[in-house]
């Protein structure tokens, strides 16, 4: 008999933290995060971490736990959070993941195997020398090749360190990254679990809460914090954050501080887009529109509906 996990996924800003925790203290849960930039140490305001009393003593996994100048893949996601996942089972708890790194959700949920010797440092190298060459396009076309699949989901995403991933992983092992997901999602999935996604049938209403969590952020010292987390190392996938590189022109007094915050809030808007882009692929997403609610009570409250009325839980 599988194992029960519950996810809470959608857009940045959507209100996934708070429903989480509202689920966590109906079912005995705790919550698993699946943000690749939640988990980096000092990188707080910017990726919307939850405080100690926004967590309202849930427990919560693999935030804050890596150094900003360390690189983290989706495939070492994959071993943590089911060591988490592993643990709050054994202690007779719920999982309950929660975030808006599809591809973290995606991997995990569907058991994703991500093979060990997959990967050669010489190849990888041509590959990037290549694209600094012949650009992103070229590489994509490259892709599209032998694995279309791939190639399609990458174009929206204009991500060239998993274009050259894909290339690399065939170049490898004989089959397509694509390929091997689907093996592995029909051999390795170990969990039955429900999706909860959160969106706004308005897509002005989402942006404007997006907008208005920025000037939050600012109130709260992002400023001050940018300053700081620029000012040390940043590995590739850290730099991707949202909320610091956008303020070095303020810091290098080429650019009024508003201006900057601007810029901010349509980097994040656009983040957003392309989150809701990759979570409408797909068909198990039980979908709530937020904008159909008076409060966030109201919102968990329907939740727990939906999870009841498909007899997944009890409670």
């Amino acid at each position: 008999m599988k194992s029960k996990i519950l996810a809470v996924v959608g857009p940045t800003a959507s209100g996934k933290t708070g429903l989480a925790i509202e689920l966590a203290k109906a079912y005995n849960g705790e919550v698993v995060s699946a943000d690749s930039m939640q988990i980096y140490k000092g990188m707080t305001i910017a990726t919307a971490k939850p405080s100690e009393q926004e967590m309202q003593e849930i427990p919560h996994h693999l935030i804050d736990f890596l150094d900003a100048d360390k690189t983290y893949s989706v495939g070492q996601y994959v071993i943590d959070a089911e060591k988490a996942v592993s643990d709050i089972i054994s202690r007779d708890k719920l999982p309950i993941l929660c975030g808006g790194t599809g591809l973290y959700v995606d991997s995990f949920l569907n058991g994703i195997d991500f093979i060990d010797n997959s990967s050669n440092d010489v190849i990888r190298k041509d590959l990037e020398l290549m694209a600094e060459e012949k650009g992103i396009d070229f590489m994509l076309e490259k892709l599209a090749s032998f694995d279309p699949t791939s190639a399609e989901k990458l174009e929206e995403q204009k991500n060239l360190k998993r274009i050259i991933r894909a290339i690399e992983f065939y170049m490898v092992t004989g089959i397509t990254i694509s390929e091997q997901n689907e093996k592995s999602r029909l051999i390795n999935s170990k969990y039955e679990h429900i999706i909860i996604g959160l969106t706004a049938s308005d897509r002005q209403y989402l942006y404007d809460r997006i907008n208005k969590r920025v000037d939050r952020m600012i109130e709260q010292g992002l400023v001050e914090e940018a300053k700081e987390v620029l000012s040390s190392s940043l590995s590739d996938t850290s730099s991707k954050a949202i909320g610091y590189k956008q303020l070095i022109q303020y810091f290098n007094g080429t650019e009024e501080l508003e201006a900057c915050v601007e810029r901010i809030k349509m980097e994040t808007r656009r983040y957003a887009k392309r989150q809701l882009t990759w979570f409408k692929r797909n068909e198990n997403i039980i979908w709530i529109n937020i904008d159909e609610f008076n409060t966030d009570a109201d919102i968990a409250q329907y939740a727990k509906k939906l999870i009841s009325d498909r007899g997944f839980l009890n409670g």
